[in-house]
């Protein structure tokens, strides 16, 4: 049989303990670690193995800390990550899927929990596929006020293109470039070339600074 390990990232360490216990009462399932805020939960998943990550949308810092945090971990662990809430709020539940979430179970419906668990981990070509496909639209949403040239501009400093190198490559001047990039930048609503891959590779979200 194999057993599911679950990473359960949650601030209230009463509702932990709880989880902990009902999901391990399961005999697939194992709780290997939790976290009770975002930075104690990226520093775990480079030290845990883990299949399933259980995160609370709202964590300590702010409303939606989850999700951004969901975002860290995916960059770390390639493990699937299911959203807890409290919140029915259909925009709030649209950035967790943003994030790289494959399902959002609410606070409440807890004994739904070890099915949603099994479900993501027994499953997840099909949900990769639509995760995929998600992250292409809304990488598409992001460009799409770019022109063909300020486009090209843009993946270029995302292969991690120089100025003379961008320069070279696309025979323009200086000047040209430059007038580019600050358009291409204004339009993605950053300030930096850096935080420009950044948006559009985080799939529009970015933490509140």
């Amino acid at each position: 049989m194999t057993v599911i390990k679950i990473f359960l990232v949650e601030d209230d360490p009463d509702w932990i303990k709880a989880m902990t216990a009902y999901l391990n009462s399961e005999p697939d399932l194992e709780v290997v670690g939790a976290a009770t805020s975002s930075h104690e939960a990226i520093e775990k998943a480079d030290q845990l193995e883990f299949d399933v990550v259980l995160l609370d949308i709202q964590l300590t810092d702010y409303n939606e800390e989850g999700i951004y945090t969901a975002i860290e971990l995916n960059d770390i662990h390639p493990a699937r990550i299911i959203m807890l809430t409290s919140m029915k709020d259909e925009s709030i539940i649209m950035q967790a899927f943003t994030a790289g979430a494959v399902n959002y179970v609410e606070k409440t419906n807890y004994k739904d929990l070890p099915h949603a668990i099994r479900s993501a981990h027994q499953h997840p070509r099909a949900m990769d596929a639509l995760l995929k496909d998600y992250a292409r639209l809304k990488r598409e949403e992001q460009l799409k006020a770019l022109t063909s040239a300020e486009r090209e501009v843009f993946e270029l400093i995302e292969q991690g293109y120089t100025q003379p190198q961008m320069e070279k490559k696309l025979y323009k001047t200086e000047s040209t470039l430059k007038n580019q990039v600050n358009k291409m930048l204004k339009k993605l609503g950053v300030s930096s070339r850096k935080q420009a891959v950044e948006k559009v590779r985080r799939r529009g979200l970015l933490p509140p600074k």
